[in-house]
């Protein structure tokens, strides 16, 4: 057995909690709310009176979910509202309480993790189920709005090339597949979703190489290489981006469902869950893959990929 490592070798990481690792040279390229376009913040005729208190959008100390919660707040803005940015707050222990106590009255959250944060023996996978289960779940004071395609979770990976090859678009495919080797860090090998899963779940048959960078560029080489042909990625990896790679898709819900999603207070009104509710439809896996390698290859700040991303999506502007 092959094993591939980094003298600084990370576990498999909580949500988004690899890439901020990755990255974490680029965010102090990521700006600020103080790049944001003050025009963002006019208020049209019928919109929603801007004296009035504002709508405190917070965010983790996480790259890719501080830029959904600048698209948020830039979205709410350019609806009318006057919105006040805490940004890169820290993780759920730390922010959690804060919403429950009204200090905070938006944040970008991702459905399985939550879940499981609040009930941690929740048995759902798939993901209507994880948000069904995630709307009953939520503290007083707090809901869930719609949830995204986006999402931040595992995913099994190919190359494209393999892909052809065996004419593969979902797991289930890699059934009857010779000589498949899966890599990931170690503890992958014993995870629900890991070898057993595979063979549980879809019939799919494979060894296993330990390759200890959560899926980080040790990962990918080894993918190209062939040394492996399935790895293990977050499904918001900036690397995905590149064509080369294939996310296999998962009917059975083998994954932990763990979309983009809205967590509000009681303070959001309905137009205001409107607003983000439209956010979310046009919000889909390729677009948040996308917005975080515009943070990791471009150095581009928050703000500014948000209000590129909003009005390529006519969510503001003249197409709103």
């Amino acid at each position: 057995m092959t094993v591939l490592s980094l003298s600084s070798a990370r576990p498999l990481r909580p949500v988004g909690a690899a890439l901020a690792a990755a990255c974490a040279l680029v965010l102090g390229a990521c700006g600020s709310a103080a790049d944001l376009d003050a025009s963002a913040s006019s208020a049209s005729p019928g919109s929603p009176d801007s004296s009035g208190p504002s709508i405190v959008v917070g965010s983790q100390d996480y790259y890719s979910n501080e830029i959904l919660a600048e698209v948020y707040a830039q979205a709410l803005e350019a609806a009318g509202y006057t919105v006040d940015r805490q940004l890169r707050i820290g993780q759920r222990e730390v922010y959690m309480p804060e919403l429950q106590q009204g200090a905070i009255d938006v944040f970008p959250e991702y459905t399985g993790n939550l879940l499981q944060y609040l009930v941690p023996d929740a048995p759902q996978t798939g993901a209507e189920e994880v948000a069904e289960a995630l709307a009953s779940a939520m503290p007083e004071g707090l809901r869930v709005l719609d949830q995204a395609e986006a999402s931040d979770q595992d995913s099994y990976v190919v190359t494209a090339d393999f892909a052809r090859e065996h004419s593969l678009t979902s797991i289930g495919d890699l059934a009857g597949v010779e000589g498949l080797v899966l890599g990931g860090n170690s503890e992958l090998e014993t995870r629900p979703y890991g070898p057993r899963g595979l063979a549980s779940t879809y019939g799919v048959s494979v060894g296993f190489t330990p390759i200890e960078d959560s899926g980080g560029s040790l990962t990918v080489k080894a993918l190209r290489d062939g040394d492996v042909q399935l790895v293990d990625i977050y499904s918001s990896d900036p690397v995905l981006a590149d064509p080369d790679l294939v996310v296999l898709e998962d009917p059975q819900a083998l994954f932990l469902s763990s979309r983009v999603i809205p967590v509000v207070s009681d303070a959001i009104d309905d137009e205001a869950a409107a607003v983000l509710n439209r956010v979310s439809a046009a919000l889909g896996a390729a677009d948040l893959v996308e917005l975080n390698r515009q943070s990791t290859v471009e150095g581009a700040s928050a703000s500014q990929i948000a209000a590129r991303w909003l009005e390529s999506k006519g969510l503001v502007g003249a197409g709103a």
